[in-house]
């Protein structure tokens, strides 16, 4: 195993020094052959796909959902790989500039990370995302999923790697492994002699499993507590639109909402109407003592574990707070730093729920379903990240350089 991960480090170094010199215009007609290419063979991708899909046995109907591909979705990705390509090429960018006083003329220019290598569950998506968005970016990937689309995701790569081909390009710059051990995973998470930079996409028991056995440097992405606080002077109408938007359009993506604040001032008749409209969207309600003594048997006690589960699920817990400050101090106690929402008409309250919440993204009046790259612009996203070094929030090209300094001199000496 450690020979097979060994030659494909040395493959994927190789051609991300070859893809650095490719220019912004090349890369960009890749890409768009790379999304004719996705559409094109959709039947092939849909066939491998149904042939992952014709053993779940065991796995949740969140994992089912993510792992599985529609001529719809694949329409959607292959739109996302287009903007990509649309999008404005940060290499070579000049962050600043400036001459010392030695003469010395220095410049910051943005590169490539180089490596990057992708550990990931059942999310066909993905392998198509972090390929682009490796490729636009100037970075060779490594791709390691999980063994429940395998088949998916070794399609997808057959097709986009002869796209490279077809443009003499390394096919290289993309690859998948196809050994889905936990043991070949380990070693993958320490190949610090070929990888740049490793980024996990998955349940919080993977992101933590290579948080916790990396050696390669990690950007972590995480799972989604995310919380709405609906505030005493909230529009009750949009409270309940963006709630059930964000807890029902697709529950089983990190950024759906899990948790319900509401203040206590507007509770009584809040949540009859709440409770009304999850009700008609099958959520089933969990709620703290206060909220049970409003909605009776409309509602079950909550856990204390129920404040920090993702749940991915039509699950939501619902708990009254007295205000803004505990509301605030709950969700920076509960949350995993993803997104969080409060709905408000007072300004002074959304000015301090986003200075306080301690979050990548924090939205006033507006879904959480929100935080994804392609609504923000992105074309597709490498991740979510829910740390603070380096990247934070959804992950698009920029987030996937780093920069160098290029000094020029006339022969100074200190």
């Amino acid at each position: 195993m450690t020979e097979l991960l060994n030659k494909i480090g040395k493959q994927a170094q190789i051609a991300a020094q070859t893809l650095a010199q490719v220019p912004t215009s090349t890369k960009n007609q890749v890409l768009c052959a790379m999304a004719d290419a996705l559409e094109e063979r959709t039947p092939e991708i849909l066939e491998a796909n149904q042939a992952d899909l014709a053993d779940t046995t065991g796995l949740e109907d969140k994992f089912i959902d993510r792992l599985t591909l529609t001529a719809d979705r694949l329409a959607g990705i292959a739109d996302g790989v287009r903007k990509v390509a649309n999008l404005s090429d940060p290499l070579g960018n000049i962050e600043r500039g400036w001459t010392t006083d030695s003469g010395l003329e220095i410049s910051q220019k943005r590169v490539p990370l180089g490596v990057v290598g992708i550990i990931y569950e059942a999310r066909p998506n993905v392998t198509v995302d972090s390929a682009v968005l490796c490729f636009k970016s100037g970075n060779a990937v490594i791709l390691r999923g999980g063994k429940e689309a395998l088949q998916t995701n070794i399609k997808i790569a057959v097709i986009l790697r002869e796209v490279l081909g077809a443009f003499n390009l390394p096919k290289d710059i993309v690859q998948v492994v196809a050994e889905t051990s936990h043991e070949l995973a380990q070693q993958f998470m320490r190949l610090n002699e070929y990888i740049d930079v490793l980024i996990p996409r998955g349940s919080a028991r993977l992101i933590q499993t290579v948080v916790a056995h990396a050696t390669v440097p990690v950007i972590e992405t995480g799972a989604g507590n995310c919380h709405i606080y609906v505030d005493e002077t909230a529009d009750l109408q949009m409270a309940i639109d963006i709630v059930i938007n964000a807890k029902t359009q697709r529950p089983s993506v990190c950024n759906a909402t899990e948790k319900l604040l509401v203040n206590a001032a507007i509770a009584p008749d809040f949540l009859p109407q709440i409770a009304q409209a999850l009700a008609s969207s099958h959520v089933e309600i969990r709620g703290d003592e206060q909220t049970c003594q409003i909605l009776g048997d409309q509602v079950r006690p909550a856990q204390p574990e129920d404040w920090d589960i993702e749940y991915n699920d039509y699950i939501i817990a619902i708990k009254i707070v007295d205000g803004l400050d505990e509301a605030v101090s709950h969700i920076n106690q509960h949350n995993t730093k993803h997104s969080e929402a409060i709905i408000t008409t007072d300004y002074e309250h959304s000015q301090q729920f986003t200075q306080q919440v301690d979050a990548a993204c924090v939205y006033v009046n507006a879904s959480t379903r929100f935080t994804d790259g392609f609504e923000f612009g992105f074309g597709a996203e490498i991740g979510i990240s829910t740390q603070k070094l380096h990247a934070r929030g959804p992950m698009g090209l920029k987030e996937l350089t780093t920069t160098k300094y290029v000094i020029l001199g006339q022969g100074q000496i200190r």
